[in-house]
C-alpha cells in the first residue's frame, strides 16, 4: 500500500482514486461504480490530460484511472508523465478505453500503466483492477492478453531472456504456462485445482522472480524462453 492510504472504512484502508475521462457521463458512471465499494473513494475527476496530471500531483491518489483518448495530452502521455520510465516517484495508473486495439494496450504498458481494461468490462473487473493496482499488482483484461502477447511475441526474437532471481517451482511453471495461454485467475484455479488466493500468491512470486510488472510481461517471458509458442493463425481473444 502507498502512503496515500490515510483514511479507513471499518478498519480497512481506503483506496483513493482519481478518474480522468473527457466524457462527463463516463466519469459519473465510473464514480458510481467505485464509490459503491466500501474500500474505494473517488477523490477527484479530470476532463483532460493536463488536468489529470495536475490533480494527480496535487492529490496523490492511490490509483489513477485514465481514459486513453483524452485531449491535452492524451491518456498515454499523461500516464508516461506520471508513471513512465525515469519518473522518480511513479504513480499507479490503470488505463481504461473503449478501443480494443493491441497498440493501445502495448502503448499503455510501455508508458507505465499498472493495468488495462475495456470500458465494457463491468463493475466487478473494474473494482478488481483498482484493488490489484493499489496492492502493487496488475490486472490486464483477460480478453486481450493472448492476442496482445502473440502480436508482440516477435519482438522477443534474438533477445536474451531475463534470468529469474530464483528458480521457478513446478507449480509456478504451471501457472506461468496458464497465464501465457490467457487464462484468468479463476480459470487457473479451476484448471490446477487450487484456490484463487493460491493463484495470486504464485503470480506475485512469478512477478518478483522475473521482475515483471504484470501478467503480460510474465507471459512474454514464457515466449522468450521457448516454454510456449504462438499459435499459427491466432489472433482471437478469450
Amino acid at each position: 500500500m502507498t502512503a496515500a492510504h490515510t483514511s479507513s472504512v471499518a478498519g480497512r484502508a481506503t483506496i483513493r482514486v482519481l478518474i480522468a475521462d473527457d466524457q462527463a457521463i463516463i466519469r459519473t458512471g465510473l464514480r458510481i461504480m467505485l464509490d459503491a465499494q466500501p474500500d474505494i473513494e473517488v477523490v477527484g475527476e479530470a476532463g483532460d490530460g493536463a488536468e489529470a496530471v495536475r490533480l494527480a500531483r496535487e492529490l496523490r491518489p492511490d490509483v489513477c484511472l485514465f481514459d486513453i483518448r483524452m485531449p491535452e495530452p492524451d491518456g498515454l502521455e499523461a500516464t508516461r508523465i506520471l508513471a513512465g520510465p525515469g519518473v522518480v516517484d511513479p504513480m499507479v495508473v490503470v488505463v481504461i478505453t473503449v478501443f480494443d486495439l493491441d497498440e493501445y494496450v502495448y502503448g499503455a504498458l510501455r508508458a507505465g500503466a499498472r493495468g488495462f481494461l475495456l470500458k465494457d468490462a463491468g463493475p466487478e473487473l473494474l473494482v478488481q483492477a483498482v484493488r490489484a493496482a493499489a496492492d502493487g499488482q496488475a490486472l490486464i483484461a483477460p480478453s486481450v492478453t493472448v492476442r496482445l502477447i502473440e502480436a508482440f511475441a516477435g519482438a522477443a526474437v534474438g533477445r536474451v531472456p531475463v534470468q529469474p532471481v530464483d528458480a521457478l517451482t513446478p507449480r509456478e511453471e504451471e501457472v506461468l504456462l496458464a497465464v501465457a495461454r490467457g487464462l484468468s485467475n479463476h480459470d487457473i484455479a479451476q484448471a490446477l485445482f487450487i484456490t484463487l488466493s493460491t493463484v495470486k500468491t504464485h503470480l506475485a512470486s512469478l512477478m518478483a522472480k522475473l521482475g515483471a510488472k504484470n501478467r503480460v510481461e510474465i507471459a512474454m517471458w514464457a515466449y522468450e524462453t521457448g516454454r510456449i509458442r504462438p499459435r499459427a493463425g491466432s489472433g482471437e481473444g478469450l
